[in-house]
């Protein structure tokens, strides 16, 4: 059994702690550490569906079950009203997969090596898609200050900025939420796409898992891995709806704002399966699978996570969210992005670059602590 599993204890101690009536910030963190066994849980019952489905369906159910547990904790947020909290957990886990888990996987990987190769044009193929999501993402920012309208602040809680969009004419509020639907509608399309090319045209460079790990043993039947996903879907589900709900009260005891608990906490703890799973095939020399896994997982949060929450946003919560991000999850994600397109471009890695992106990482949080 994976040591990450022994973390299940928190899933009963989390639901215990909220029926009890506990403290907000005891139960958050509990139920932050019970979400992570659930995630892991649901990546490995997805891994063994794929090895049995082949590539083409396995790689459907990668995509929508990889980043699953950051979807259903965004989406309880959403119907909470949340949605800078949620918007803040899309840009902290477009942050944290490219510096933190593609820094600690080249530094992990490359401390006893000179460097590490991987096909560069797999790589820049998702950092160009990831790059053509971000535009995407920035340019109702644009329409907003050019109309003379502003960003969310960082204090933003809630759904006011929806409610308000800016202190702009209602009008212009009114396309605001319109251009982010069609944008996310275009987005989804684009994805779709890039699952087409990469799993279809384009398979032999996006397939750098033909060779198994004999210690990782057998495949699970297809019963046991969908019986598995069903318990782990539940269980995200539940330990979501605890996290989300102890979020406000939670941030406002431990004296830090709903930004940073959702740009940095919520992101790596719904991240957290993926970063370890990353990390450990770097170490054994896998920098193809590493880089994917990072780079690949921001292309899906950015193509397809976040525009299916701009569109859940239309059905559930107050209201539909526009897809405007703060000045720092803007100027934030641009470095991050043209960082990810600079390393890539060269297909080699090694530990002082993986140092440089965690220093990177760790001077944002920095700011976005005192933000």
């Amino acid at each position: 059994m994976r040591p990450v599993y022994f973390l299940g204890i928190f899933i009963p101690l989390a639901v215990g702690l909220e029926l009890a009536g506990a403290s907000p910030v005891i139960v958050f963190f509990a139920a932050a550490l019970g979400v992570i066994p659930t995630a892991a849980l649901m990546g490995e019952s997805t891994e063994h569906l794929a090895a049995r489905s082949g590539p083409g369906i396995g790689g459907l159910l990668n995509v929508t079950f990889g980043n699953a547990p950051e979807l259903i904790i965004a989406f309880f947020a959403l119907n909470e009203g949340l949605q800078e909290v949620v918007k803040a957990s899309i840009a902290g886990s477009i942050l944290g997969n490219i510096l933190l888990v593609l820094g600690a996987s080249m530094l992990i990987g490359g401390w006893n090596r000179e460097k590490q190769t991987f096909n560069a044009t797999a790589a820049t193929a998702q950092s160009g898609m990831l790059l053509l999501a971000l535009l995407a993402l920035i340019l109702p920012a644009l329409f907003e200050l050019i109309n003379g309208g502003g960003l969310p602040p960082v204090s933003e809680e809630g759904a006011g900025f929806a409610e308000r969009c800016g202190g702009i004419g209602s009008e212009n509020c009114s396309d605001l939420k319109t251009m982010s639907f069609i944008v996310a509608v275009i987005l989804i399309g684009s994805y779709a796409a890039g699952l087409f090319f990469s799993l279809k045209t384009h398979r032999s460079l996006f397939n750098p898992y033909s060779e198994e790990d004999e210690e990782e043993g057998r495949t699970w039947t297809t019963k046991r891995a969908l019986i598995s996903l069903a318990i782990a879907g539940v269980l995200v589900g539940i330990m979501s709806e605890v996290l989300v709900g102890s979020i406000e009260e939670a941030s406002h005891e431990i004296g830090i704002s709903q930004f940073f608990v959702g740009i940095f906490i919520v992101a790596i703890v719904g991240n957290a399966a993926e970063h370890w799973v990353a990390v450990l095939v770097a170490a054994k020399n896998k920098m193809d699978l590493a880089v994917n896994i990072a780079i690949g997982s921001s292309a899906q949060i950015a193509l397809f996570v976040a525009p299916v929450l701009v569109l859940l946003s239309f059905v559930f919560g107050p209201e539909p969210m526009p897809l405007v991000f703060n000045g720092y999850e803007l100027g934030a994600m641009i470095f991050a992005v043209l960082i990810a397109n600079f390393l890539t471009q060269d297909g080699e890695s090694n530990w002082f670059e993986g140092l440089q992106l965690i220093a990177v990482y760790a001077v944002m949080g920095v700011v976005f602590y005192f933000a």
